[in-house]
């Protein structure tokens, strides 16, 4: 592939890995559907791309966290089912109900400024009804679940089509919040189906609740990270052995220079080099999505399949490295920041675990104004 760019400087996505690792999901689920979560932007990596990547793997609907996201869809001609994961502001009722998109209430409020807009545009507007059974971040409480259920089974204009939850420690399997989680979820759910209502698609599993609790998986999963090819958290990184990541973070070397020994490079000229030293300036940095930290642990990146450390400060647009031990770096040569090169690979968690964070702030943190080359 040409690396010639507006900018030395890109992110590559796998849609073929996306598409697998849906596939894989699918075949692992079954009976249960699997439904693919693309909000911010498909986790950094494109979130039109993604979702038909994924629809190609056997996905039968997509999730995303905001009004706009679902519409980009729409527009841009995807017609699965696309649910909104949170209640959202009732300026925002129309749009929903304009992009066919599937509203999640777990309000009167939200219900009544729902079936309005639906009524205006003369159509039935298919919602989920979101329950809080432990996280507390949002949901109707399960003592008033039922009634929300039946508002909504009773409302001219709307149609139940689901009734979910969420976990708060589905990637620490043995949690003893889980199972208490999913039993009162059930518990709420028999209820409805006492009182004859259709709950529609029943779901409580994200990507960690699907690959360690079978009893979670019930009528549907929301899949995210690990569609990507990436791990929900240490504790499940056992389970997602299979799953091949996405994204690589490439640049192109923009210069080279000799410092002498007792030099330090960037900002602060904090890490003095005790020899002659290579250094290369790679044109990325913190406003693309590589976090400042990286520098106080050097971490490594690749180049020509040989680990080179981060020499100093990441700057806003441009990082330096030690390529001391690679020799003959030139302009151009291409620098892997994650992804694999030759017979090694710098991976996301590797990222992650150096500035204590998680493989969801990675991903998500790829500025926009890195150009996504898909392959």
């Amino acid at each position: 592939m040409s690396t010639s760019t507006t900018r030395w400087a890109w992110v590559e996505v796998d849609t073929d890995a996306v598409c697998n690792n849906v596939a894989h999901l699918c075949s692992l689920m079954a009976p249960s559907e699997v439904w693919v979560v693309v909000k911010a932007d498909g986790y950094g990596h494109g979130a039109l791309r993604v979702a038909r990547a994924a629809i190609d793997g056997g996905a039968t609907g997509l999730c995303v966290a905001l009004v706009e996201e679902g519409a980009r869809l729409r527009e841009a001609g995807v017609e699965v089912p696309v649910l909104i994961l949170s209640e959202q502001p009732p300026s925002q009722s129309a749009d929903i109900v304009r992009h066919g998109l599937t509203a999640t209430i777990a309000s009167r409020a939200g219900l009544m400024s729902l079936n309005s807009a639906a009524a205006a545009h003369g159509v039935v507007a298919a919602v989920h009804v979101k329950v809080d059974t432990g996280m507390h971040r949002a949901g109707v409480d399960p003592k008033d679940a039922i009634n929300l259920v039946t508002a909504v089974h009773e409302a001219d204009n709307l149609a139940l089509a689901g009734v979910f939850t969420h976990f708060a420690c589905a990637d620490e399997p043995d949690h003893e919040a889980n199972a208490r989680q999913l039993a009162t979820f059930n518990r709420v759910i028999d209820d409805i189906r006492a009182t004859r209502i259709n709950p529609g698609r029943v779901h409580a599993a994200n990507s960690a609740a699907a690959l360690t609790m079978s009893t979670a998986r019930l009528d549907m999963v929301r899949v995210g990270i690990v569609t990507y090819g990436l791990v929900p958290g240490s504790g499940v990184a056992s389970y997602c052995g299979e799953f091949r990541p996405a994204l690589a973070v490439k640049a192109q070397v923009s210069a080279v220079r000799t410092i002498e020994a007792g030099d330090a490079v960037s900002y602060g000229l904090r890490r003095a080099v005790s020899r002659t030293s290579t250094i290369a300036t790679v044109p990325v940095g913190y406003a693309d999505g590589v976090p400042r930290g990286l520098w106080a642990t050097a971490q490594e990146v690749l180049l020509r399949g040989q680990r080179c450390p981060i020499a100093g400060t990441v700057t806003m647009d441009q990082l330096m490295i030690d390529v001391t031990e690679c020799g003959g770096v030139q302009v151009g040569d291409v620098v892997t920041l994650i992804g694999a090169d030759g017979n090694d690979a710098v991976t996301v968690s590797e990222w992650a675990t150096s500035v204590g964070t998680i493989d969801y702030e990675i991903v998500c943190g790829m500025s926009a104004r890195m150009e996504r080359r898909y392959l």
